[in-house]
């Protein structure tokens, strides 16, 4: 199968699949797509030992890594990384802190033993940099941004690297944006995609997207594709490949929480909502108690990013390993309700380029080509 990304790239699906997982980047890599690490909940010294394992294990093949450097977000202008830490752990009202822990002990969760040093990760251009830095000290082959263009001179240390820059957006207009700052690849992510996006459909957004970038940048289409019908419209867009993420969620090399599993496998599509819960913008997740407190009458409101995670992130693994299961979320999208078994990698990248050729050969079919 070719397209401009598979040659760019030297791959042999334009298949991009998006995990914080290095199992599962390796095995869709191995497989013929790209894998993509996503480094956000990595410290430097973390990703450097994940990135060390793939080099190891993807068999010679090209993969990226995702980072998150949003182009707004409450303290941007408080210097280094320890200063922003404490400024902004400050910063966060006490009424907060009350909700979240009734939340809590409502629903029998255990009570903190750990610290939140770890609250802010990759959620800030400060925290971001480091992991920029180790991923181009190892041979990736895209690096991309998941919130905002990615500033100027980190593209331009990107290229100097012979690293592509890829950038997601949910507007024609953000994509525009990236372009100005040399982005060579746009992800045009739709609604429908777990984590966070816009309110645009990709039925509506990826034409919008192509055309408002031109001919000479690549686009992958985004959001609600986990099936090769799906890939086949994509690409029918104006998409040259397309970029994935919520499919890898329940395959055999995934690091999904026990938990939280099953809930993703009895989903249906319309089991998800856009919530700021998490983060402090919107993001699409499943939809459980969690959500749904911070959307009550008795919610104190989400705060801006990066405070909304710096509040809950000495939670979530605590819900995650007790009280009642009924807080325990994920980031997924609509496509979840074709994600009902548990599959190897492989496989996935395998049915859905077989099914994408069905869908082409029927179209054919039609049009008498």
């Amino acid at each position: 199968m070719r397209t401009r990304v598979t040659e760019l790239f030297g791959i042999e699906y334009p298949i991009f699949a998006f995990s914080h997982c290095r199992d599962v980047v390796a095995a869709v890599s191995r497989a013929g797509g790209m894998g993509v690490l996503g480094a956000l909940y990595f410290t430097p010294e973390e990703l450097e030992r994940e990135l060390t394992w793939i080099d190891t294990h993807v068999g010679g093949r090209p993969y990226g890594v995702d980072v998150v450097m949003p182009a707004a977000y409450e303290g941007a202008d408080l210097g280094d990384a320890d200063e922003l830490l404490g400024r902004l752990q400050g910063m966060i009202p006490a009424g907060h802190r009350r909700f979240l822990a009734d939340l809590l002990a409502e629903h029998g969760v255990e009570p903190s033993t750990g610290s939140a040093g770890r609250a802010l990760l990759g959620w800030t251009d400060q925290t971001a940099r480091p992991q920029v830095e180790v991923a181009l000290g190892h041979p990736i082959a895209l690096l991309a941004n998941a919130l905002g263009p990615p500033p100027a001179d980190v593209v331009a240390r990107a290229h100097a690297h012979g690293v592509k820059v890829a950038g997601l957006v949910s507007t024609a207009r953000h994509a525009r944006k990236q372009v100005e700052v040399g982005v060579d690849i746009i992800v045009a992510q739709g609604t429908e995609a777990g984590g966070h996006t816009g309110d645009v459909a990709t039925m509506v957004l990826v034409p919008e997207v192509v055309d408002a970038v031109g001919a000479g940048t690549i686009v992958l289409a985004a959001g609600g594709i986990g099936r090769g019908r799906q890939m086949a419209a994509g690409l029918a867009l104006g998409a040259e490949g397309v970029w994935t993420g919520s499919i890898w969620l329940t395959v055999d090399e995934a690091d999904t929480p026990e938990r939280a599993l099953p809930k993703l496998l009895g989903a249906t599509s319309r089991d998800t909502v856009r919530s700021r819960a998490w983060t402090g913008k919107p993001a699409r997740f499943l939809r459980t108690a969690w959500t749904d407190a911070w959307e009550s009458e008795q919610s104190p409101g989400c705060l801006p990013m990066p405070m909304q995670f710096m509040l809950i992130a000495d939670a979530l693994p605590r819900i995650a390993r007790s009280g009642d299961g009924e807080l325990v979320t994920f980031p997924v999208g609509q496509i979840v309700g074709s994600m009902n078994r548990v599959t190897p990698a492989a496989q996935v990248v395998f049915d859905l380029i077989d099914e994408y050729v069905e869908a082409v050969e029927r179209l054919n079919s039609i049009t008498g080509g």
